[in-house]
């Protein structure tokens, strides 16, 4: 399955048009996101996937940088013959508002004063993030997701995309995450965000360009990785291994080998990561809650995609009851939701170090694919009595090859084509009426694209009206939309 890498890829920065205003009121003037693609949009730009990344991430989530010698975070995941395969969707991933790697964040500079934001930077919320998204979706170009996925507040930037734009959304992957953080989550970065402004380099935040508050930040990196892993998996990697001695000093040293690791992870964390955006996006994390009147199915209620929630059976962090809670509200809105527990003594990192059996599960999810993932919806109709002239002209106007043909009702009676006006023309016609096909095959968003397909090729036709019960037309599919999203292509 797993058939090479991306090769070298290059971060990009978006400089956003317009002010974003915040979930807070406050309003960023001008706004920076650091993103990465991979793979090519289709023609109808129908095949993008977004993946959001989690706390520490970025947008490099695959390939090599020129230099490195260490892939993207989900390398594992993403590229040719992967779950995320490049040469079938077009993947994109962004740094979060709030980020430290290039997007615009509280280490940025304030335009007004020329000087890093620090702690005047506006407090930020996982929707704040998402709108941000969307605001880089537009300047890309892309109208629609054909997934959006991540883990952790990754999962989160999930949900919050299909609460926020439900019609841009088909299908969602959501990992090792909650519908709202709990008691227990917020305590945690608490304590994180404490071990960072008690460090006196903190300074309030103004430490740009002084001493950095590197203790702290470590110490609070230190905390966030045990939540990252499971009894299990620490029993497994050092159990009461010592570091560097055959026997105890009977003193206050670094003595175990799980010391040094997390002595090693918060020194590590410190060379690569803000204080501030470590402050700035856990804040974010704890105020999460998509509930509505104490109700995650209330909030949950206008989503309209296809879900995958995937849980650890290990994680302590965000544990597979918080998954099941999403999965009962979704059920309770007779959403669409498919349910895994990955069997893994990883703990909460597991989502990052299982990618064989995310890569087995999310490709299954992914290619199962109906009509309604991969239609046009914003079809062109033209009305039966028209002419051709008329009917020609329109085509041209929109640049398609294909009109279904709607009777005064709205319903569905024939379609025409380019081929069919071509063929008037030739024969001095005047009216539609005289060389549309009223044998019309049709398909339904739910039918499998499989037998959309062979409907194709059994009649020697390149597009399918989907109606819905009352024959009234809901979206058009094409062979290409298939080929290219369905498909393999080779590289």
């Amino acid at each position: 399955m797993l058939r090479g890498s991306l090769g070298i890829v290059r971060t990009e920065h978006a400089d956003l048009t317009g002010a974003l205003t915040l979930e807070s009121g406050e309003v960023l003037s001008c706004v920076t996101i650091a993103y990465e693609t991979y793979g090519k949009p289709n023609k109808e730009k129908s095949n993008a996937i977004l993946i959001c990344h989690a706390l520490s991430g970025d947008s490099h989530v695959a390939g090599f940088h020129e230099g490195d010698d260490k892939p993207g975070w989900w390398d594992a995941v993403v590229g040719p013959g992967k779950a995320f395969d490049t040469d079938r969707y077009f993947v994109i991933c962004s740094n979060v508002l709030g980020g430290c790697k290039g997007s615009t964040g509280p280490s940025s500079l304030n335009p007004e004063t020329g000087k890093p934001f620090g702690t005047t930077f506006p407090v930020i919320t996982i929707r704040d993030m998402v709108n941000a998204q969307k605001l880089l979706l537009d300047y890309l170009g892309i109208n629609e997701l054909y997934a959006v996925v991540g883990g952790s507040m990754g999962g989160m930037q999930v949900l919050q995309w299909t609460v926020s734009y439900p019609d841009m959304i088909k299908k969602a992957i959501v990992i090792a995450a909650t519908g709202y953080s709990t008691p227990q989550q917020i305590a945690f970065n608490e304590v994180g965000r404490k071990a960072i402004i008690s460090d006196p380099d903190w300074n309030n935040g103004d430490y740009y360009g002084k001493r950095v508050p590197t203790h702290g930040l470590a110490l609070a990196r230190m905390v966030g990785h045990i939540t990252y892993l499971s009894d299990e998996s620490m029993h497994a990697k050092f159990g009461r291994a010592l570091q560097g001695k055959d026997h105890v000093g009977f003193d206050f040293s670094t003595e175990f080998a799980v010391e040094s690791y997390l002595h090693h992870q918060g020194d590590t964390f410190t060379k690569r990561f803000d204080a501030n955006s470590y402050l700035y996006i856990t804040k974010a994390i704890d105020y999460f809650d998509l509930t509505k009147d104490g109700s995650l199915a209330t909030g949950l209620s206008a989503v309209k995609a296809s879900f995958f929630i995937l849980s650890v059976s290990s994680d302590w962090l965000y544990p597979p009851y918080q998954s099941q809670e999403i999965v009962t509200a979704l059920t309770a809105n007779e959403r669409e939701v498919h349910y895994c527990e990955i069997r893994s003594n990883y703990g909460h990192d597991a989502f990052l170090l299982e990618s064989g059996q995310l890569n087995y599960l999310i490709t299954r999810f992914l290619s199962h694919t109906v009509v309604g993932d991969v239609m046009t919806r914003d079809v062109e109709c033209i009305e039966e009595g028209t002419t051709i002239a008329v009917t020609a002209r329109r085509m041209i106007k929109c640049s398609v090859n294909h009109l279904p043909v709607l009777s005064a009702t709205g319903q569905l009676v024939g379609i025409v084509t380019s081929w069919d006006i071509a063929k008037a023309v030739a024969s001095n016609f005047l009216w539609l009426d005289e060389i549309m096909s009223r044998d019309v095959v049709t398909t339904t968003k739910k039918e499998p694209v499989e037998e959309a397909a062979r409907k194709m090729e059994d009649h020697s036709i390149s597009a399918l009206p989907v109606v819905d019960n009352d024959r009234h037309v809901i979206g058009l599919i094409t062979s290409d939309a298939i080929s290219t999203l369905v498909g393999r292509q080779t590289p």
